[in-house]
């Protein structure tokens, strides 16, 4: 009877191996055809492989800076004590406000100066109306009214300059001389409180006013990089304060030479700010877009996949047919990369929900 089992196993087992080579056979023709749902579909960004300029990007260290074109230090031009300051670092200010008073001996002497000019004048005045007349009474020399002429031109001189220096100094001949600031802007530094004494050869303004509407980054470019920049290069500015936020700008100016202590060359960008969002003296990263002069296949850097050290991008043909293809990844520029390899101009490549796409073609 056993003889009889075995037999029926051995006839039997050739029919259930090839059930079994069918069942495997017919899982991958399903992998081989997997369809995309009409959910999935619909959420797909499917993007052509172009040809694009290669570009690529410099970083380098910066901070933000006043605009020095838009920027006025106020020094004081007397001596003497300072009062009514109100004003804070930070403040905006407008043209012609008042930032303070400084009380100053000096300009009570250019008061007094002026007061001596006019009554000069004055004294002049009446001699040169006597020597005319004696003049045309015959009783002085037309040689000796020249000189009283002269000398009243002199004492109208002398009081010109009088008013002149009172007015540079504020034209307050009782002692006040008053502080205004000379331009819109913010006060970004101060070096004066009240009661303070001054003194008119400090080499150290008091106010610092600045309009930042429009600010400076100055970037620091290391020896190995100097050739990569030039004139005109547009550059993405970011700052630690707003990481989701790029200031475009061009690069400006370049100060050909190099720090002596860091060996480093600057370059300059000037950047709006209209909502103030950028502060001085804040770190900025700055990515200098660099154009090599070649062209090369570029995708969208949302449509790579890294797995097992090789970059995989995800060919469409149709929503049956989605082919899992091999490129090699030359260089990216933010959003953008660009490849070689098993791809070419027009191919339809998926650009989102390529890792869960990646998956179900490998499940």
């Amino acid at each position: 009877m056993s003889k009889i089992n075995n037999a029926i196993l051995l006839l039997l087992f050739p029919t259930v191996l090839l059930f079994s080579c069918k069942g495997d056979s017919s899982t991958a023709d399903t992998k081989s055809k997997y369809v995309i749902p009409d959910s999935l579909l619909k959420t797909l960004n499917i993007d052509s492989v172009i040809t694009c300029p290669m570009v690529s990007t410099i970083t380098l260290t910066g901070k933000v800076s006043f605009n020095e074109e838009k920027m006025a230090k106020i020094f004081p031009m007397v001596s003497g004590n300072i009062t009514g300051v109100t004003t804070q670092l930070g403040d905006y200010v407008t043209a012609h406000q008042k930032l303070g008073t400084i009380k100053s001996g000096e300009i009570i002497g250019l008061g007094n100066d002026l007061v001596t000019s006019k009554t000069n004048l004055l004294i002049a005045k009446k001699n040169l109306d006597a020597s005319e007349d004696m003049y045309k009474g015959g009783l002085l020399s037309q040689k000796d009214l020249i000189t009283v002429q002269q000398l009243y031109k002199q004492a109208e001189s002398e009081l010109r300059k009088s008013s002149s220096i009172l007015q540079i100094n504020g034209g307050n001949s009782q002692g006040d001389f008053i502080v205004k600031a000379p331009i819109s802007g913010f006060i970004v530094e101060k070096d004066v409180n009240n009661n303070m004494y001054i003194r008119s050869d400090n080499s150290t303004s008091i106010f610092t006013i600045s309009d930042l509407k429009n600010v400076w980054v100055l970037a620091n470019v290391y020896e190995s990089n100097i050739g990569k920049v030039h004139l005109g290069d547009e550059v993405n500015v970011t700052t630690i304060a707003y990481p989701d936020r790029i200031f475009k700008g061009t690069i400006d100016k370049i100060f050909n030479v190099l720090d002596p202590t860091n060996k480093v060359m600057k370059i300059r960008v000037v950047l709006p700010n209209v909502d103030y969002a950028l502060k001085p003296e804040m770190f900025a990263s700055v990515n200098v877009v660099v154009n090599s002069g070649d062209n090369a296949l570029c995708i969208p850097s949302s449509a790579l996949i890294f797995d097992q050290s090789q970059y995989y991008v995800l060919v469409y043909k149709s929503r049956s047919d989605v082919r899992i293809i091999p490129v090699n990844v030359i260089n990216s520029n933010g959003n953008k990369s660009y490849v070689s390899g098993n791809v070419k101009v027009g191919d339809k490549i998926i650009s989102s929900n390529v890792v869960l796409m990646y998956g179900a073609l490998n499940s």
